[in-house]
């Protein structure tokens, strides 16, 4: 008895869908859970994972950070890069902070749990803070000396134009102090919590001030990656804080900075991306090598 069509047209789609579970739910899944356990490739598989004394310490492909119970760097130890992962190489909330290069005003409201810091300020506070860890320069361009965008709302009386009217600091509140005095002969306020400079008409303009056109301290240092787990730090971040750790660990700098070329990667395939340095290899080496005094 032959099926009518319709009835054989279902029976043909049920029979594919069977078909191509087993074969993309089950045996290809399974080939490549069995392909990723031959030698060479099963580490990575695995998740790269670093062990320490027969314990699992974290894995090479993710980052964490180096500080103390309160959030502090701890000196002996190479510091990675910034995280907007969660709390910070939270790899169940791998994100960026989305701020961009026009994220320069901070918010200041009066309930200090709504206000943020922008793009900008979050850079100068990081290179200040690595700077003074480090003892290096940490200024940069548009950042005040006390650590955020250096940014002025300044009112002009025929408002894009015209003579200036009022000029307000608008990342800085009490009691900070401006960090200019005056713009064209009009003495600086500080920002009040609360208020929208932008929305009443003030033109925002950053002020670059005088901090070297190549900061001390490297972009990396204080900028966050697009995932926010990255493990690696450049080169020249690393070979900012050789002398520290030298100096926390009691050995000597040259012994130190072969370490971190011996923990230096090169580019993916040997023109992709940049050299990196691994920062949590490199400080179990350290460990290994110099114990902290």
């Amino acid at each position: 008895m032959r099926l009518p069509t319709w009835i054989a047209q279902h029976l043909a789609a049920l029979r594919a869908v069977l078909v191509f579970t087993v074969l993309l739910g089950l045996v290809y899944p399974l080939a490549l859970v069995a392909l990723g356990q031959l030698p060479g490739l099963n580490h990575k598989t695995d998740g790269s994972l670093i062990t320490s004394g027969g314990t699992t310490v974290g894995s090479a492909l993710i980052g964490q950070s180096f500080t103390d119970a309160d959030g502090n760097p701890v000196a002996r130890y190479f510091q990675s890069r910034p995280s907007a992962a969660g709390d910070g190489y939270d790899p169940t909330a791998t994100s960026a902070s989305n701020l961009g290069p026009e994220s320069v005003v901070d918010t200041i409201a009066t309930d200090p749990e709504e206000s943020s810091e922008s793009l900008l300020t979050q850079v100068c506070g990081r290179s200040k803070s690595v700077g003074e860890l480090n003892g290096v320069d940490g200024r940069r361009p548009y950042c005040t000396d006390d650590g955020v965008g250096a940014v002025l709302a300044v009112f002009r009386a025929d408002g894009l134009t015209g003579t200036v009217t009022r000029v307000v600091s608008v990342n800085q509140a009490a009691p900070a102090t401006p960090f200019v005095s005056e713009y064209q002969g009009v003495s600086v306020e500080l920002a009040q919590p609360g208020e929208d400079y932008v929305a009443a008409g003030g033109v925002i303009t950053p002020i670059r001030g005088d901090a070297p056109a190549e900061p001390a301290v490297p972009a990396d240092a204080v900028t966050a990656s697009a995932s926010g787990l990255d493990p690696q730090i450049s080169p020249a971040y690393a070979e900012l804080q050789v002398n520290r750790v030298a100096r926390e660990r009691g050995a000597d700098p040259a012994a130190v900075r072969k370490l971190v070329e011996e923990h230096t990667g090169g580019r993916a395939l040997g023109f992709m991306g940049a050299p990196g340095v691994n920062v949590l290899e490199l400080n179990l080496a350290l460990d290994k090598q110099f114990a902290a005094r």
